[in-house]
C-alpha cells in the first residue's frame, strides 16, 4: 500500500491501495516509511478574497505485525480571508464580517497541527472478499490558533478502509467520522462524516495511476459539504523510493478551486 499525504480534504496519511492484496498476504516483517509532501491550493471559499495554502508535511510510519503507526508534523502558510483551515477547508466564519478582526485577511505561517494515527489490518475473511483496515487518528493542536493556522483544539477520527482486487485494478473505499474539539476562535466547528471512493491501476512496471472521489459533510455550522476529485500518478524511482504527483479539483464553495501536490516516500 502506498501512503499518500492526501490533500483532497486536506488529510494527512490516508492510505491508497496499490497492490493491497500483496500487502495483506506478505510477511509481517517490521518496516519504516518516511514521507515528505508539498502542497499548494487556491480558492475563494465563498469570499471576495482568494485564500492560498502552502503545506509541507513530514511523516514517519512504523509497521509491525498487523499494526502501523504514523506521526506527521507540517509547516504551513495561509494567505487570504482567514476562514479556511488546512485539513478542513472553508468554515464560513461569521466573524470575518467584523472589520477589525485580525484574521479577516493577511498572511500567516508557522508549524501546523500534528497528527498521530494508528491502523490495524483486520484478518482476511476469505480469498475473494475485500480486505479491511481500521484506523484511528488524533490531531494535536501544535498550530498557532491566533494566526488562524489551526483551531487550538484536539480532534479525533476513526475510519474503515476497504480494498478489493479486480484483475490488475484495486478498488478502494473509506468511511470515516471526525470528532472536533471546542475552539474558542472557530466556534462553529462541528463533527462530520466523510466518504472516499477510488481505484488504482499499474500503467507499467514503474508507473501507476488512480482517481479518488471525496465527499465530506459540513465541517462547521456556517459552511457546507464538499465534493472533490483527485487524480494522481505514482512513479517507483527505485526499490525504496516512490514519487507521487496529484491534482485536486473542488466542486463546492467550501473546497479549494484547484490544488496540486507531490509526495516523496522512502521505505526501508
Amino acid at each position: 500500500m502506498l501512503k499518500l499525504i492526501k490533500m483532497s480534504q486536506v488529510v494527512v496519511g490516508v492510505g491508497i491501495a496499490m497492490g493491497a492484496n500483496a500487502q495483506h498476504s506478505e510477511s509481517q516483517a517490521p518496516s519504516n516509511d518516511l514521507s515528505f509532501g508539498a502542497y499548494y491550493s487556491k480558492g475563494d471559499y465563498g469570499q471576495t478574497l482568494d485564500t492560498s495554502i502552502y503545506y509541507f508535511p513530514l511523516s514517519y510510519e512504523r509497521s509491525f505485525g498487523n499494526w502501523s503507526v504514523q506521526a506527521s508534523v507540517p509547516y504551513l502558510e495561509i494567505s487570504g480571508a482567514g476562514n479556511v483551515l488546512v485539513n478542513v477547508g472553508g468554515v464560513g466564519r461569521e466573524e470575518l464580517e467584523v472589520l477589525d478582526n485580525p484574521l479577516a485577511s493577511g498572511n500567516n505561517r508557522g508549524v501546523g497541527d500534528s497528527v498521530l494515527s494508528a491502523t490495524y489490518q483486520l484478518p482476511a475473511l476469505g480469498s475473494l472478499t475485500p480486505f479491511f483496515d481500521l484506523g484511528f487518528e488524533v490531531k494535536i493542536p501544535t498550530a498557532n490558533e491566533d494566526k488562524g493556522l489551526g483551531t487550538g483544539a484536539y480532534d479525533y477520527g476513526v475510519q474503515l478502509d476497504a480494498y478489493q482486487q479486480v484483475g490488475q485494478t484495486t478498488l478502494f473505499a473509506t468511511l470515516g467520522y471526525k470528532i472536533r474539539g471546542k475552539s474558542d476562535l472557530f466556534n462553529s466547528m462541528t463533527d462530520s462524516g466523510f466518504v472516499s471512493l477510488g481505484f488504482a491501476r499499474p500503467l507499467s512496471e514503474k508507473f501507476s495511476a488512480g482517481i479518488i472521489y471525496d465527499f465530506r459533510e459540513a465541517a462547521s455550522s456556517a459552511s457546507g459539504e464538499t465534493h472533490e476529485v483527485l487524480p494522481y500518478v505514482s512513479w517507483a524511482l527505485a526499490n525504496e523510493w516512490t514519487l507521487m504527483s496529484y491534482v485536486v479539483k473542488g466542486f463546492t464553495e467550501d473546497s479549494a478551486d484547484i490544488a496540486v501536490g507531490v509526495q516523496l516516500n522512502y521505505r526501508w
